[in-house]
């Protein structure tokens, strides 16, 4: 009988014409591989897909990694500005079965801490069966900033980022138990009676 539990899956998915076209390199799922690694305790494997700003191909995308790659969690990153070709939030929409407008709000609060620009970004958050889909904003520093929060001085998280959250949201909708190290973030869980 083999114990090792089955790692979960993992999409992150960056949307980007000029990186996708080899134009530069991307910085986006590296930065998501490293802040996971450095994040979870659970084991758990990537599915990375590098795509451009089509719809289509974000639609298709996510729905592979949602419905044929078994993915609990899904992150995107790039796309959600107010461009033309920014369209990664209307993929999203699109595939999703029901809106969490919170983690868009949430990620916007957080990211004005850093940056007044902050409020163009469109950012959201669906479901898709068992699957959380979450669009997070292009760039390294603010994936990690969003993801963690802000740290204050003596190293405390305030607010804390969105990731405190999604653990949870990822075991409602019947995925993986994921499990973090408290130093980089803490996972919220109500407490059982």
């Amino acid at each position: 009988m083999n114990d090792t539990p089955v790692p979960a899956r993992i999409g992150l998915v960056s949307v980007s014409d000029r990186a996708s076209a080899g134009v530069y390199a991307d910085a986006g799922i590296p930065a998501l591989r490293e802040w996971l690694t450095g994040a979870l305790v659970t084991p758990w494997q990537a599915e990375e897909r590098l795509i451009a700003d089509e719809q289509a191909t974000i639609e298709a995308t996510l729905k592979e990694l949602a419905d044929e790659c078994g993915c609990c969690l899904i992150f995107t990153t790039g796309g959600t500005g107010p461009a033309p070709r920014d369209v990664t939030p209307e993929a999203t929409r699109a595939v999703g079965e029901r809106e969490l407008p919170g983690f868009g709000e949430e990620m916007r609060r957080i990211s004005r801490h850093f940056v007044p620009t902050a409020i163009l970004s469109r950012q959201t958050a669906v479901t898709r069966g068992r699957c959380l889909i979450v669009n997070l904003p292009g760039q390294p520093k603010s994936i990690r900033e969003t993801l963690e929060g802000v740290r204050q001085p003596d190293g405390t998280l305030h607010p804390e980022g969105l990731f405190a959250a999604i653990p949870y949201c990822v075991e409602l909708l019947g995925g993986a138990r994921l499990e973090t190290h408290e130093a980089v973030i803490r996972a919220f869980r109500p407490k059982k009676k």
